[in-house]
This record gives C-alpha cells, structure tokens and sequence, in this order.
C-alpha cells in the first residue's frame, strides 16, 4: 500500500489487514523511483513502513516499487532497507477502468505457478470484481497465496525484468 492512502484510508488498512491479508509497502507517495536519491529512496520506505507497522503492529519486509520501475539505487536501497522487492509477472490493467469480465479475459489461460498478479486497490471495479477472479483463478487449479509465502527470501537474484529467480548452487 502507498504511505498517502494509508493516511487517507486508516480504518480500511486496518480491516484488511485484520481480515488476514498481508500488507505490503508500495512506497509513501508513490513516486518513480528512477528519478530519486538512494536517501530519497530510503525514505519513501521508511515513511510507508512506519505507517504500515503504526495500524498493523507488523515489522514489513515486502516491497514492490511503484509504476514496477527499479534500478540498482531503488534495489540497493530497499536491501539495505531489509526489504525484500517483488515484481508481477500478470497484469489485470485493473486501473485503466477494465471490467472484472475484462480483467478476467487478460488472466485466462496465461497463468502459471507462482504468477504475481497485479491490481489495485481505489481503482473503479477492482473491489467488486475480486471475488469473480478468485473463483476463477481457483477453477483453473490454482491456490491463492500471499506474497511472502511465494517469494524466494535467501539465495536469489532479479532478472532484467524484475522477477525474482533462484541462484544456483
């Protein structure tokens, strides 16, 4: 989530989280982070990540860059963060007005294990198509997991593309 609409939507990140689901820093005022300092950077994580652990009590580790740009300062800034960045490999393009039947056609017969999918939250029928793309994605033999359970924590790298791959011993 983004520091900005945590402060606007307390009550609802609080209820999300309560409901089980993992919370995750997107940064404070989602800003590109190409364009920023390392201490720039480390900042937006901070401020997030204060927020997050101010409503939820939680120490956060996750962190996905936002618009997905990423560069060796934003990476080395979020490791030396003790963040640990994630990437999505669909997107639903939820935030351009899709449909969930809209969404739900980009999803159909792409996804493979371990696929991140990205939507957000505030956009126009994200919410109301949530439940549709659940059963969906679960009639097609997949499991709904959260990021940390996905994600490699020790022994990987980033590729060009930001997906996460396993080192080789």
């Amino acid at each position: 989530m983004v520091g900005d609409w945590i402060d606007k939507y307390e009550e609802q990140v609080k209820k999300i989280y309560e409901a089980g689901n993992e919370i995750a820093n997107h940064g404070n005022n989602h800003k590109h982070v190409n364009n920023l300092t390392y201490e720039e950077n480390v900042q937006e994580i901070k401020l997030a990540n204060e927020k997050i652990k101010n409503i939820t009590g939680i120490e956060n580790k996750l962190y996905r860059t936002p618009y997905g740009e990423y560069n060796n300062t934003a990476i080395k800034a979020a490791k030396d963060s003790g963040m640990i960045t994630i990437q999505w490999s669909l997107d639903t393009l939820d935030y351009t007005g899709l449909t969930g039947e809209e969404m739900w056609k980009r999803l159909e017969g792409k996804l493979k294990p371990g696929d991140i999918i990205l939507s957000h939250n505030g956009t126009e029928h994200t919410a109301d198509s949530l439940d549709m793309l659940i059963k969906n994605i679960k009639k097609e033999g997949f499991e709904i997991v959260k990021i940390s359970d996905l994600i490699y924590k020790e022994n990987y790298e980033i590729n060009i593309n930001g997906t996460q791959i396993k080192k080789e011993k």
